[in-house]
């Protein structure tokens, strides 16, 4: 036990800014952490709204280590559970989980019943079950943290009806503060989450949804298997690639392992054990692709993932920023790339059919909202924020659309053209017939049925036919073309609107693939982690890193930050003093490590 749950000093810190230095090693608080940890430490209940990597397991794990009694997380997958308390308890923090994967559940318990926990993480299923409120009632607690609180609102969109059993339970320790956690909520969504765990209107601190660091690129999808690889080859760190479907997921998988660089799959279809051990091998890993559907990511608090792909279209804008900020968790830069086309919104629109009518506005609001982030001129970023509520500027500088402005050209009357052949052939034949006609190709199947004769054969000229396919991505992106159940094309909404001319329709046009290439350079992809590559102490100290992780059992974040090795490169403290100067150093990794890392320093 006393190995487990080490003894402390009793939780006499003094100001939040002493316990932050010694705990975590920073010198300063980040953003509205501040705001947020002096909340809970003055025993008000919360709901914190803040972007994934601007640290809110911070906000709770500090009050845990200064507030008498153990704080209770709600957390909803045991695989983030096990990585939060890793990196909790490689900072010194007494902290355990109790789920039905743990071998020690009568350890945990006695420890919290002694109060030799500061941290204790469960999951919703048990925190709503009776033998656990009597568990409560024979220990001192802190603090409520409910973790992932989207999921307690059926607005959210990874609803979990158990985290709706959680009001009964906290409602029995009104003097025990909660704090609610989430970083995707919009409006509806937020009130939602206040009103089900009980949290006054006044407890609502949001930060903000940006993620400067974080480069976004949407395009066309040309050649997937190479597009990712060059991704890979300009990102050389760990990075996730989301595709569709299982068998699309294991085909990616072992082409872009091809390449040499360390590839695993991840879906629901492979066995219980196989994907617990891809996920260990991938969360330990500085290198490591992970090609998985979205039923990876959740659980994973890996802070060093530099890119994240889509091969496909995301659910929603929704899904999408939060897939996305599975990159770049340690504030260095990182990049998030999405290929798309046509046939992702013909798909998403064809399952609109199967959707609840009740939610069918929302969900059709949804997938507009993603095609004018997909097929927009303008900054992403700008985008996206403005999706939250936000009013951000009208240019970020990092994302593709910023860094090198594509054309747009107006194609309304190639638009009505395209409409037209539609229409006259139809409704029925797919877009390479479709531009056949227009372009007056005489084909076996066109003479056949006549269409060489229509009035739109051949009124598209050679110059004008580069235009078809992107007015159909456009035209098939915001609905007004739709797929037939035989794969042909058919009116949508706004399909009259524009041929009559009251919309116009202009496209993207993308910059040539000879700047892209030239604009994405070095070995960030866009901005990628900026280490010293070829610095023989840096790469000592990952070195020594990697092995020290080893010997622990833990990935190698969990011993130090890459942004923590650069600094000791960069600086070169010659003593334990200077050591806990740098951030990110904190008194119990400075007494485990200290003079591993000053030794090596002392050998360059």
């Amino acid at each position: 036990m006393a190995e487990r749950f080490p003894p402390r000093e009793p939780k006499h810190w003094g100001t939040p800014e002493e316990a932050l230095h010694a705990t975590f090693g920073f010198n300063a608080f980040r953003g509205v952490q501040d705001d947020v940890v002096r909340r809970v430490l003055a025993g008000l209940s919360t709901l914190a709204v803040m972007p994934t990597g601007a640290g809110k397991s911070l906000t709770y794990q500090l009050p845990a280590v200064m507030l008498e009694g153990t704080c209770v997380v709600v957390s909803p997958l045991i695989a983030l559970m096990h990585d939060q308390l890793r990196s909790a308890r490689a900072n010194g923090i007494r902290a355990a989980t109790l789920t039905s994967a743990d071998m020690d559940r009568e350890a945990t318990i006695e420890a919290f019943r002694a109060g030799a926990l500061d941290l204790l993480y469960v999951a919703p299923e048990r925190a709503s079950q009776p033998h656990f409120r009597e568990l409560l009632s024979r220990a001192r607690v802190s603090l409520f943290a409910i973790d992932e609180a989207h999921c307690v609102s059926e607005w959210g969109h990874d609803f979990r009806p158990d985290y709706r059993l959680l009001r009964p339970l906290l409602d029995l320790f009104p003097e025990v503060p909660r704090l609610a956690l989430t970083a995707t909520a919009d409006a509806h969504t937020r009130a939602d989450i206040l009103a089900q765990l009980g949290i006054p209107d006044d407890g609502l601190i949001v930060a903000g949804f940006d993620r400067p660091n974080i480069r976004y690129t949407i395009t066309g999808r040309d050649q997937p298997v190479q597009q990712l690889k060059r991704l890979m080859a300009d990102n050389p760190g760990p990075g996730i690639v989301y595709a569709q479907t299982r068998a699309q997921v294991e085909r990616l998988a072992e082409q872009l392992g091809a390449t040499g660089r360390p590839c695993l799959a991840y879906h629901a279809g492979l066995a219980p054990e196989v994907r617990a051990g891809n996920q260990a091998a991938f969360v330990a890993s500085e290198d490591m692709v992970m090609v998985a559907t979205i039923a990876f990511g959740m659980g994973i608090d890996k802070p060093d993932v530099r890119f994240v792909a889509h091969a496909g279209l995301p659910k929603s804008i929704e899904a999408y920023y939060q897939e996305t900020g599975r990159a770049g968790r340690d504030g260095d830069p990182s990049v998030a790339v999405m290929l798309w086309g046509a046939e992702d919104f013909v798909r998403a629109r064809q399952r609109l059919s199967e959707v609840d009518p009740a939610r069918l506005p929302s969900e059709r609001a949804r997938l507009d909202a993603l095609a004018a982030l997909v097929e927009t001129a303008g900054c992403r970023r700008a985008v996206l924020l403005r999706h939250f509520g936000e009013s951000p500027p009208p240019a970020c500088g990092n994302c593709d659309n910023c860094l090198e402005p594509p054309g747009v050209t107006e194609a309304t009357v190639t638009a009505q053209k395209l409409l037209s052949a539609v229409y006259r052939t139809g409704q029925s034949f797919g877009l390479g017939h479709v531009e056949k006609v227009l372009t007056g190709l005489a084909d076996e199947r066109v003479v056949e049925r006549g269409h060489d004769r229509l009035s739109v054969f051949g009124i598209v000229s050679a110059e004008e036919a580069q235009l078809i396919r992107p007015v159909a991505r456009a035209l098939q992106a915001r609905g007004a073309l739709l797929a037939t159940e035989h794969g042909g094309l058919r009116f949508g909404a706004d399909a009259k609107a524009i041929l009559k001319g009251d919309i116009a329709i202009s496209v993207v046009v993308p910059p040539r693939k000879e700047r892209s290439r030239r604009q994405r350079g070095g070995s960030g992809g866009g901005g990628g982690a900026p280490n010293p590559v070829g610095d023989p102490l840096f790469e000592a100290l990952r070195a020594l890193r990697r092995e020290l992780a080893q010997e622990a059992g833990v990935p190698p974040y969990v011993v130090f930050h890459d942004s923590v090795l650069r600094e000791m490169a960069s600086s070169r403290p010659a003593s334990t003093a200077q050591l806990s100067e740098l951030s990110g150093v904190g008194t119990r990794k400075l007494e485990a490590y200290g003079d591993a890392f000053l030794a090596v320093i002392r050998q360059h």
